[in-house]
């Protein structure tokens, strides 16, 4: 990795966690999906090339696409250890693979449609087992370019624009959690700044939830809004990157990257918390292992995870 940085913290704390493994790769699989879990497990759902289709838009592995139903090979990576499952018959299109208590986890469709006017809303979301069988299915909303679990198994999103303006009641709120019985126990009720019109990425800290999204007001700007499910509190406050695509925090201290699409670069941002106000305290622009492209970043607990091409990093907020 090469580092350009503008003060001499800029280059600290960054580690490569993981490749997919060149054996995978020769044998013909990509790997798709993936999420980090609340004990800092990396997990990637592997697909194997004939299951697949290219499109032509957008770049990057997530242009790939499953004909459904289709099987896939979960890989967990906890320290040095890796575990592999068997899913068979997953009879969605993922867009977003999520961590649940035991070792349970999440996949999501980031679309959802009515049968019939005025109808239900279809199943976009499958809670597996720790083995692969699919236990419950239900419906998180429309059009979600952001998700993340935290560590009670509560599910947190962020909206577009789509989803927000299409009908869907939770979506057009913009932020929403459910639980995994499908049933929505958060909404923010009044309490943002401005009416979100797209999420951007998402984090986790301790028992708090970080969704970070921008309005379509011509205020403009990106807010950081921070949760906290026992007490019911949100804050918002305004980011120090606009449209950041990947976000961690630790105390008062925060790391933010933007990625140039599709480039083998992101910019990197550290800031601090003086107050209200999140300043920021440096910037460089990071060289990468591989390409970054849409939903490339997730915070968990002070560490952010950043996809390149077919490498995760760790950059310590």
């Amino acid at each position: 990795m090469n580092l350009r940085p503008m003060t001499a913290r800029s280059d600290a704390a960054i580690d490569k966690v993981w490749q997919l493994p060149a054996a995978d790769a020769v044998r013909g699989y990509r790997a798709l999906w993936w999420s980090v879990g609340p004990a800092g497990e990396l997990a990637v759902l592997l697909v194997h090339r004939r299951l697949l289709h290219r499109a032509r838009y957008p770049k990057g592995w997530i242009g790939w696409g499953p004909e459904v139903p289709f099987t896939g090979e979960l890989v967990t990576v906890t320290g040095q250890e890796e575990r592999r499952i068997l899913v068979k018959d997953i009879r969605i299109r993922p867009s977003h693979l999520a961590l649940l208590p035991d070792s349970r986890f999440l996949l999501v469709s980031g679309r959802t449609f009515r049968n019939e006017t005025e109808g239900p809303w279809t199943s976009n979301a499958v809670v597996f087992s720790p083995s692969g069988t699919p236990e419950a299915e239900f419906c998180v909303g429309d059009d979600i370019p952001s998700l993340v679990t935290d560590a009670h198994g509560a599910i947190w999103a962020a909206y577009g624009d789509e989803g927000i303006y299409g009908g869907h009641p939770e979506s057009g709120a913009g932020l929403a959690g459910w639980n995994t019985e499908g049933q929505a126990i958060w909404a923010p009720e009044g309490r943002l700044p401005d009416h979100p019109l797209e999420g951007c990425t998402a984090a986790t800290e301790g028992e708090q939830i970080w969704l970070v999204w921008y309005p379509g007001s011509s205020r403009g700007g990106t807010y950081l809004t921070r949760i906290t499910p026992s007490t019911g509190v949100v804050a918002s406050y305004l980011s120090p990157v606009r449209h950041p695509d990947g976000f961690a925090v630790r105390g008062n201290r925060a790391v933010l990257t933007r990625r140039d699409h599709n480039k083998r670069f992101v910019e990197l941002t550290r800031a601090e918390l003086d107050g209200t106000t999140w300043a920021v305290t440096s910037r460089c622009r990071l060289r990468v292992p591989g390409r970054v492209v849409m939903r490339c970043g997730q915070g968990r607990d002070g560490s952010l995870w950043l996809r390149t091409g077919n490498t995760w990093l760790r950059i310590e907020a």
